[in-house]
């Protein structure tokens, strides 16, 4: 017989294939969740991101933004921005919205909310829409308020607010604000008034922390990019915070790239995981066609046309899964933006992004030529009597041309997963794990059968059988240990993420934590303010401190501008960030080097720093550090280090001034308030009532919205390992589906020599039983080691799982998985002793 060629082979290979791909279904739904999820992933992250850069001018408001904090540019600076084309001025900052009337149910009299004054040009892109119309500028006396404002005060168009010392009506309910997304998180719903609106308020004060932000439209061609280099040369000493339309928003983009880098690397992580359901799939599929593969090979059919017949089969369902998992990848990303809503920033509409789905197209034709070449390896090079003597004498040889290409196609996967990684070590990182836990499971599997082989037999028949099944020839232990312990770690993993983010809001909120935070205290207020406090809450406990807003511009003698990356955890450098003044050690900081400065120190200026920026910073006692206040550089010695408990929730900042510094700028205070919950509407409306011009925020409100990203991360996280742990699932199924044939011969075998159909599968179940309890210990401490890496490296959070619902989740998850394995046994039991040995 001559050796065929590819068309031949192909008219075999179709003819044989069942057109319901019976046989091969496992190998379709393993690639296809796994590149179905990619897709999904892959296209979502790059919709969003593309959309925030496409939308770049519309969502910043204008082709180069300028923003400065707790002070407005001057007459000079504002030319300067003329000189470059229109400039649109903005001011934003808190402000506690007050209800005018009474209101029929009941609600809050006062909301915290975020303020913007706009001028006539408002916007110069985009186009902002009320839900009554087109936006027209607004009267000094006129306010736009956001839905959740409305609903929050129970208002609509026509009533009256307070902002300040001044009333306005609401003019209308926004219905798109088209540079919100660029403002950043914010504490409250928002409001919109005119910059002669803000001014009449009376809430700009000096000391008060509001935001100031200037957006520049240009003349078509002109480079964005170049002139915010240029101006940020020019300005480095000014408090200047520059960005242009390109990265308009970056903190967004930022985290949904790293969330899709993320969500794609457990997509991947389940696709890996699903090629062991894709190996186990095959095999069964192969042990099926056993006779078919010998009736060949006797007649002359050469190993290279048993490989193509197969090959050619099993590419094929292969290539429909891979197509199905792109096109239903490429389908979803509008559904999740559906079904998001409001979460995601920005909304876009249905696009095909080629790059996301080529990337998960080639990750599963890798996984699927990774695990599909060994099987194909055995049945090639396996000779005719050798096939039919397989099931009890497995012997194997290696074959080298196909380990070679399962290596050169290993090295392909970790190429293309490195190249399109934003963090390649981040990406290498959790695919080393994953490789290494399946190692540590085959491990595993050698040291469960040398054991199994030793240990003493005992007298129970069905133990005994059970312990021999673990080792004898024809063992399915390695694939057993290798699904059973994949399941059970992906159940621990989720179990000790979710809790963790349950945990992290009741842990980080300390039992002893503040009931209200006040913002924009006049400094000096501050006797009257402690009086009005005192009088409304006799044990109240109180927390002043000076607030001020800076910019690290240097430090160890290197400008951060020029930096062109900034180092690893430096969040701090990002912009401005708190900053204050203090004659003593802040409480909640504990001083762990230097030393702290005289209350009366008068000398040249200090600062105290948090020890974790040092750290970061390679700096310590000693150094020298430029921050930026109110446009004028400070060049400050660091004087000592400290320990900052972040998780205080009280004011805790990174930098922390010699009284000297900055007592003289302008500034205002803010307090936390510790009291009796009973009293915080009291406090609230005295204070409002007293310094119409401070913001109130009650801790409620703040762990609300923390709890809130908190569970939509989560469920994020959980949507994504839920197709890991159907991976996991589908690698028992597997591992099932490839012991049929075996589990087929035992079952005929006992019954024959006299064994119930109870007897047969309670060896089974004890077999598995044993296994789950093996593997319960090591996928403890695998899945919990791998949510301690998420929640702790990855989030940055703390660790905090919840054990009972942790073990609870291996116990239920061993329950099922054993489940799972007797439920593919039963069919076996009504397997008749006759008809299974012709088949044999």
């Amino acid at each position: 017989m001559r050796t065929l060629g590819w068309s031949q082979s192909w008219r075999i290979a179709r003819r044989d294939l069942h057109t319901g791909f019976r046989g091969l279904r496992l190998l379709f739904v393993c690639l296809f969740l796994g590149v179905a999820t990619l897709a999904a992933i892959g296209s979502l992250t790059a919709s969003i991101t593309g959309e925030l850069g496409a939308r770049g001018r519309t969502l910043l408001g204008g082709d180069i933004e300028v923003a400065m904090t707790q002070r407005e540019a001057s007459a000079a600076e504002k030319a300067e921005l003329r000189g470059l084309g229109r400039v649109s001025e903005t001011i934003r900052m808190r402000a506690m919205a007050q209800r005018t009337g009474a209101v029929a149910n009941g609600g809050p009299a006062a909301v915290l909310t975020e303020l913007k004054g706009v001028d006539g040009v408002y916007p110069l892109y985009g186009t902002m829409t009320l839900q009554s119309g087109a936006y027209a500028p607004l009267a000094p006396d006129r306010v736009l308020i956001g839905q959740a404002l409305a609903d929050r005060l129970d208002v609509g168009t026509g009533a009256r607010l307070r902002y300040g010392t001044a009333d306005f009506t609401v003019a209308g309910i926004i219905a798109d604000e088209p540079d919100r997304v660029s403002e950043g998180f914010t504490l409250g719903p928002v409001a919109i008034v005119s910059m002669e609106g803000m001014r009449r308020s009376g809430l700009i004060q000096p000391g008060s922390l509001f935001e100031s932000k200037y957006r520049v439209r240009m003349a078509a061609g002109a480079d964005a990019r170049a002139v915010r280099d240029g101006l940020e040369k020019a300005h480095r000493s000014d408090g200047w915070e520059l960005k242009d339309h390109e990265r308009a928003a970056p903190g967004a983009n930022r985290f949904f790239e790293r969330m899709g880098q993320f969500l794609s690397l457990i997509g991947l992580a389940a696709l890996v995981i699903a090629g062991i359901g894709v190996s186990n799939g095959v095999s069964s599929y192969l042990a099926q066609k056993r006779g078919g593969i010998a009736t060949l090979k006797v007649l002359g059919a050469t190993s290279g046309d048993i490989e193509r017949i197969y090959l050619l089969q099993v590419g094929a369902v292969a290539a429909v899964a891979i197509a199905c998992g792109l096109v239903v990848g490429a389908l979803l990303p509008p559904a999740i933006v559906t079904l998001a809503g409001s979460v995601l920033p920005v909304q876009p509409g249905f696009r095909v992004h080629p790059l996301p789905l080529a990337t998960s197209a080639a990750y599963g034709l890798l996984i699927a030529l990774i695990f599909t070449l060994p099987p194909l390896a055995r049945a090639r090079t396996q000779p005719a009597a050798a096939i039919f003597r397989s099931l009890i004498d497995p012997k194997r040889k290696i074959d080298w041309r196909s380990t070679g290409l399962v290596a050169i196609a290993g090295a392909a996967l970790v190429a293309v997963a490195l190249l399109t990684a934003r963090e390649p070590l981040f990406s290498a990182a959790v695919l080393g794990a994953v490789v290494g836990v399946l190692l540590l499971l085959l491990a595993l599997d050698w040291a469960v059968s040398k054991i199994a082989r030793r240990i003493p037999r005992p007298k129970r028949p069905l133990l005994r059988l059970a312990l021999a099944n673990l080792y004898r020839p024809g063992a399915q232990t390695s694939a057993l240990v290798v699904a059973l312990g994949l399941a059970l770690t992906l159940f621990v993993t989720l179990a000790g993420i979710q809790t963790s983010l349950d945990s992290e809001i009741a842990r980080t909120v300390p039992k002893t934590a503040p009931n209200l935070f006040v913002l924009d205290i006049p400094s000096t207020d501050e006797a009257r303010f402690r009086s009005l406090v005192a009088r409304e809450a006799e044990k109240a406990e109180l927390n002043v401190v000076p607030a001020l807003r800076g910019t690290i511009v240097a430090y160890d003698g290197k400008r951060v501008a020029d930096m062109a990356e900034l180092p690893e955890g430096a969040w701090f450098l990002r912009g401005e960030r708190g900053v204050t003044y203090s004659a003593t050690l802040p409480a909640g900081s504990d001083l762990v080097a230097g030393q702290w400065w005289a209350a009366d120190y008068a000398g040249p200026p200090l600062l105290s720093l948090d020890e974790n920026a040092a750290k970061v910073l390679n700096i310590g006692v000693g150094d020298m550090m430029t921050v930026s206040v109110l446009g004028r550089e400070i060049e400050a010695k660091v004087a000592s280090l400290r320990k900052v408990n972040w998780d205080t929730m009280g004011f805790n900042y990174v930098l922390v001034f010699s009284p000297n510094t900055l007592k003289a700028a302008p500034h205002s205070l803010t307090a936390t308030v510790t009291m009796p919950p009973a009293k915080d509407g009291a406090v609230t409306r005295a204070l409002l009532a007293a310094f119409p011009g401070a913001s109130v925020i009650a801790v409620n409100e703040v762990v609300g919205q923390i709890s809130g990203i908190l569970g939509q991360m989560s469920s994020a996280i959980v949507a994504a390992a839920s197709i890991a742990i159907l991976a996991g699932i589908a690698v028992l199924i597997g591992a099932i589906a490839a012991s049929r044939q075996a589990r087929s011969y035992d079952s005929v075998i006992l019954k024959t020599l006299g064994a119930t159909r109870m007897q047969v599968l309670g060896t089974q179940a004890l077999e598995y039983g044993l296994l789950a309890l093996i593997l319960a210990s090591v996928s403890l401490l695998l899945g919990m080691g791998a949510a301690w890496y998420v929640i702790v490296q990855v989030f940055e959070f703390g660790w905090a799982p919840d054990w009972p619902t942790v073990l609870g989740t291996l116990a239920g998850g061993a329950l099922i998985t054993l489940g799972i394995g007797l439920a593919g046994s039963i069919p076996l039991m009504s397997v008749r002793p006759a008809r299974a040995l012709r088949d044999l």
